[in-house]
């Protein structure tokens, strides 16, 4: 099988196609003929050499995580999937593997039938920015009407899907985006927008109770001017250090930072796909051919679009 890999630390252009043996399968996982796979920051992250700490520095390494595709065969201990069944998944460690290959085998766990209203490429790009959207909605906690909360970069996956899961709550939200991604950032729930081109969001005068910053370009101290005595700031693109410093500033002051780290689990999938059942919209704003790869991570490690970028296999 046809599948991408990269034999040194690098930008897009160390990606590189090769042909490797279809995975052989334990008895409690599935093997998936992959139909899509999309793109996450993550991916690049480790491409580059910034999660060196989690994901280690051995080649070849592969990339993508979440995945769609149809079951081609199944473990002897699987009992809840068959053959030709669509379903949608991710690695079982993010950090260490890829599904952007012909095939990919996981265990059934991190697998869940695909909504049938959805297309590949749509159910591919649930996992990871969905658990992450759900995993940050959880650590707000109490948020109601009057809760007033910024989401910083409010144009990828992760916010699309945060931006109406918040919608349902009532909570007072500013989406700090893009000229062109203004609408669409209030058509999926934001009740106040700011063009980060014409205006500083942390020259403002507003104070939040929480902060959400998905560009990586807003940092905690930075944010603080702007945050409540008592306010939360969620940092969903954390570098490796902040994770365990973080916790420790946190005793010493009122105003907490907190990594928000993604989860894919049965509980934050089945909290997802009720509320696609419900109208939750997975937006996908460009996909690319197979052939297409190095293209498709240059694209979106540019920036600028809105939603997810995937890749669709034959």
């Amino acid at each position: 099988m046809k599948a991408i890999v990269y034999q040194k630390f690098g930008n897009a252009d160390v990606l590189q196609t090769i042909e490797m043996t279809t995975p052989f399968i334990q008895p409690n996982q599935v093997l998936v003929k992959v139909k899509a796979v999309s793109i996450n920051p993550l991916d690049w992250k480790i491409r580059k050499g910034q999660m060196k700490l989690m994901s280690g520095s051995g080649f070849p390494k592969s990339t993508g995580v979440d995945f769609a595709g149809i079951i081609e065969d199944t473990g002897s201990a699987v009992t809840n999937f068959k053959k030709g069944d669509e379903v949608f998944g991710v690695v079982k460690n993010i950090m260490k593997e890829g599904a952007l290959a012909e095939y990919v085998a996981v265990p059934s766990s991190t697998v869940w039938k695909k909504p049938k209203h959805l297309n590949f490429s749509q159910a591919a790009s649930i996992p990871v920015v969905g658990a992450a959207a759900v995993t940050a909605l959880e650590k707000m906690g109490n948020i109601h009407s009057q809760t007033q909360i910024l989401v910083n970069g409010a144009t990828g996956g992760f916010s699309l899907l945060l931006l109406q899961l918040l919608k349902k709550t009532g909570a007072r939200v500013t989406a700090v985006t893009s000229t062109k991604a203004m609408d669409f950032a209030k058509e999926q729930g934001a009740s106040f927008v700011i063009d980060y081109t014409k205006e500083n969001v942390l020259a403002q005068k507003n104070k939040y109770d929480i902060v959400v910053d998905l560009s990586g370009k807003m940092s905690y101290a930075s944010a603080r001017p702007i945050m409540k005595r008592k306010a939360l700031f969620l940092n969903a693109t954390p570098k490796p250090i902040e994770i365990p410093t973080s916790l420790i500033k946190n005793l010493f002051t009122g105003k907490k930072h907190l990594v928000i780290l993604s989860n894919p689990s049965a509980n934050n999938m089945e909290i997802l796909l009720n509320a696609i059942d419900a109208g939750l919209q997975i937006v996908v704003s460009k996909v690319f051919r197979f052939a297409q790869y190095r293209e498709a991570y240059q694209y979106a490690e540019n920036g600028g679009y809105v939603g997810k970028i995937a890749v669709e296999l034959n």
